[in-house]
């Protein structure tokens, strides 16, 4: 035999392992190793199906309970009133009655809101001295105001701090009023007198009375349909003042 071959006789096996490999038993070891893998990543795969499933059924009740609430919410919570600033002007000639006008800005020539209240201007000053002045003008809801516009009811019962006091009467405005609005223009916030001379159109009054009248702003409440509301805005925080004109459609 010749070195090559005694060479190849013994190198041969270590480079070509045998096809045919003996499996060597330990006890306590399984001898199929492959079925143990496949029982374990089953085993977990399970277990990460319940997991997933689990975790998709809690986030589904949380989403279920989160719309059943967001709907409930939705359905009881009640709708809030809109709010806007208005300027008001409270004006009456000192031996006649008041009246109370409601315009967007000072700019405005055609008010949204006239109303002649049958307060007299005396009486409304005494009121205010008081410190607290509620005026409720209320009107039954009849057939054919039903579907009125609240400010377009044209009689109104008036009520001053609880105390019925004939009616208001909405009026539009003429051209006396226009001018003492024109005549007020550059004045957001304040109180004076018009000299006499300053027409506000009524028949029954003097024409040569003095105007008064008092100027703010005020906050417009809607409530409803039925439900309006006028707020003064004192300008000076330390006032006791307030005064509020409430529009109301009753059932009666």
């Amino acid at each position: 035999m010749t070195k090559i071959d005694s060479l190849r006789r013994f190198l041969l096996p270590c480079i070509t392992p045998p096809t045919n490999s003996t499996t060597v038993s330990f006890p306590g070891a399984t001898t199929s190793t492959g079925t143990s893998k496949k029982r374990l990543s089953t085993s977990l795969r399970d277990d990460i199906d319940v997991q997933d499933s689990a975790s998709s059924s809690a986030s589904s009740s949380e989403a279920t309970s989160a719309a059943a609430d967001y709907n409930l919410s939705a359905v009881t919570v009640p709708q809030r009133p809109s709010k806007t600033m208005v300027i008001g002007t409270i004006f009456g000639r000192r031996k006649g009655h008041v009246w109370f006008c409601v315009q967007h800005d000072r700019l405005s020539v055609k008010p949204i809101l006239l109303l002649e209240l049958s307060i007299a201007t005396s009486q409304l000053v005494h009121e205010m001295g008081s410190g607290l002045v509620r005026v409720a003008l209320e009107c039954p809801t009849r057939p054919e105001l039903k579907s009125c516009l609240l400010r377009s009811v044209p009689v109104w019962t008036m009520f001053c701090n609880g105390r019925k006091l004939g009616f208001a009467v909405r009026r539009s405005a003429n051209e006396e009023t226009r001018m003492m609005l024109k005549r007020l223009e550059s004045m957001t916030v304040g109180a004076g007198v018009l000299p006499s001379g300053s027409g506000l159109g009524g028949s029954n009054e003097s024409d040569t009375d003095e105007v008064m009248y008092m100027r703010a702003n005020y906050e417009h409440v809607v409530g409803s349909s039925d439900s309006e509301s006028f707020h003064l805005i004192n300008p000076d925080a330390n006032s006791a003042q307030e005064l509020s004109i409430f529009l109301l459609r009753t059932s009666s």
